[in-house]
């Protein structure tokens, strides 16, 4: 049974000054890249089986504004050790998930993520696989194809099946 790996970098933040990293808040580019991403997610017909999402506002705000082109319902688990978690982390995490999860998306954080994606990924096209290993911007969405069971996913053993980058997408 191959699984779905889809990997959900947080949309553009504030800086705004006097709040804690962990608060950040979209920033109004942000919030417009979420749009796109949900008309793109919609499109695309991901369905996770399960959300894995940071407990950070900026990772909170981005999975709301994605979550109304996912199944109702989808279950989400809000995990604080998403928050400044390492690839190596992440890879621990995603080894522990059901063996009946077909799909799954993390929502988080650089560099974890972009490290996660890039570490995992063994094959793909040449174009996307460039692309990935040149720049992980925020919004950045990574899906990969994993073969076998969560337990046993390993480093360059995932298929690159899609990158999108929110400046890519239709803003309306």
């Amino acid at each position: 049974m191959s699984r779905l790996l889809v990997l959900l970098r947080h949309a553009k933040s504030s800086w705004k000054t006097g709040l804690a990293d962990h608060d950040r808040p979209l920033a109004p580019r942000g919030s417009r890249a979420v749009a796109a991403l949900r008309r793109h997610v919609a499109g695309a017909h991901l369905a996770p089986d399960l959300v894995l999402c940071s407990t950070a506002r900026r990772t909170v705000d981005t999975w709301e504004g994605i979550a109304p082109a996912c199944p109702p319902g989808t279950p989400v688990e809000f995990d604080p050790e998403l928050y400044g978690a390492t690839a190596g982390d992440l890879l621990r995490r995603l080894r522990q998930l059901p063996a009946a999860t077909g799909c799954v998306l993390v929502v988080g954080h650089n560099p974890g993520l972009e490290d996660l994606a890039t570490g995992l990924a063994g094959s793909g096209p040449a174009d996307l696989m460039g692309r990935l290993h040149t720049k992980f911007p925020t919004g950045a969405l990574v899906t990969l194809a994993v073969p076998g069971p969560w337990a046993g996913l390993r480093w360059n053993s995932a298929a690159l099946a899609g990158y999108v980058v929110p400046r890519e997408l239709p803003t309306a």
